[in-house]
């Protein structure tokens, strides 16, 4: 091989129906080179107070607003986008929107809304089994998530930080691994099983009946190379953090520590390179938080009614919100092994399914882009009468992670700003 040229660290040796993974070689890209890139979606679900939130100001000469000062320090490292938003979103509940952040669908929860796939679990599906987890998918207080595969299914979030952790960075004993492994013996079997069984029924159905069989069959099939993929990394050592668990917070009125503890997982989960695409979701709590000068809870807040009480107890908790999203952003500053930060190599998204949480308008959406590789430093403004596609701002971050599309879900294009 000419000196210069690069294979894939992913390049397999196959002969007669066998495949054999080559070892690290120097014609190889580095572990960690600049090629590797990683997303990370945050959604606060109940919005973000917009007079706060939204600069008066577009290009980079934006004069910070209330809640950008809080992390304004990182301005070179991130963009704020104004007009931009999903269309028809309104759905059976108020909320709905909740569940198409990521994936654009419309009417959400309305007779025969089936969701689509979203964002992460497209970037999920690129990078396949080439971390230990494709995706992770975090949420402050239940399984509920925004993440959905291609067939529509919810992806449940993880809610507990301890158990994030263990699946990540704790080894457990001879026992345990061989109970696993065994389980996903078990599960290769039934699903063998069930495709026998499929193929009896094929012959006894109606031709649109056989078209939903092969479309289920697909799904089998695809779970059943999941679980050989999964197999692979069964006795593989899982990285080591010079870190202890973090212990979970059992009282949903401590909304703030949650979301601490899961956005500390997140640089240990791109630092070891665990995943490449974590999702959270800040949800509603449904209760007061433990926050001093709060007397209600978050949801109720955010129907402030233009009172000035109201407004002023949720510009505290979103407030100590973004000054946690700072924090992560300073903790993505560390090094990579590519020289530069994992910021640099992160494209992180953060905003809401809500633009004025008050009326339940999934319109003007308030969204930020950090790291990446991006150019930075601005506010871009849609200043167009009718919201750009949101969907566009997806594609190139798709795109930035290596998929080739020209187009996701709503959009017609990639949004390219400079």
């Amino acid at each position: 091989m000419k000196k210069g040229n690069k294979i894939s660290r992913r390049t397999l040796l196959r002969a007669s129906g066998v495949a054999l993974a080559l070892p690290y070689l120097e014609v190889m890209p580095a572990y960690g080179a600049a090629q590797t890139r990683r997303m990370v979606n945050i959604c606060c679900t109940l919005g973000l107070y917009t007079p706060s939130w939204l600069p008066q100001q577009d290009g980079a000469d934006y004069q910070a607003t209330e809640y950008l000062k809080l992390i304004d320090q990182h301005r070179s490292r991130y963009t704020v986008f104004s007009g931009l938003s999903h269309e028809a979103q309104n759905g059976r509940q108020a909320h709905n929107s909740e569940i198409t952040w990521l994936t654009s669908a419309r009417h959400p929860g309305l007779d025969g809304f089936q969701n689509t796939i979203s964002m992460d679990q497209a970037a999920a599906n690129h990078i396949g089994y080439e971390t230990r987890f494709p995706s992770i998918v975090l949420g402050t207080t239940s399984p509920q998530s925004q993440s959905y595969t291609a067939n529509g299914v919810m992806v449940p979030a993880e809610s507990s930080p301890a158990g994030v952790f263990k699946k990540l960075f704790l080894r457990g004993s001879a026992e345990e691994i061989r109970r696993e492994t065994q389980s996903l013996n078990d599960g290769g079997s039934i699903l063998d099983h069930l495709l026998e069984e499929g193929r009896r029924l094929d012959k006894q159905v109606s031709a649109s009946d056989k078209h939903k069989l092969n479309a289920h069959f697909e799904a089998v099939r695809a779970a059943e190379n999941q679980l050989t993929e999964v197999q692979a990394w069964t006795n593989r050592p899982k990285p080591e953090v010079g870190q202890e668990s973090p212990v979970d917070i059992p009282d949903n009125t401590d909304l703030i520590g949650r979301i601490e503890l899961m956005l500390n997982l997140i640089p240990l989960i791109l630092q070891t390179d665990s995943s490449r695409v974590v999702s959270l979701m800040i949800q509603d709590h449904g209760v007061v938080p433990q926050i001093a000068g709060i007397s209600k809870d978050q949801h109720g807040l955010s129907h402030h009614g233009q009172d000035a009480t109201n407004i002023a107890q949720l510009k505290i908790i979103e407030t100590e919100i973004i000054k946690r999203f700072g924090n992560l952003l300073t903790e993505l500053q560390q090094p990579s092994l590519a020289g530069g930060s994992i910021l640099d190599e992160t494209a992180v998204l953060f905003g809401s399914n809500l633009g004025n949480a008050a009326s339940h308008s999934s319109k003007q959406l308030p969204i930020l882009v950090a790291g990446g590789g991006f150019a930075h430093g601005k506010h871009i403004a849609n200043k167009q009468e009718q919201d750009a596609p949101l969907s566009d701002l997806f594609a190139t971050l798709l795109q930035s992670m290596g998929l080739e599309v020209d187009a996701f879900g709503q959009g017609s294009k990639a949004l390219h700003w400079s």
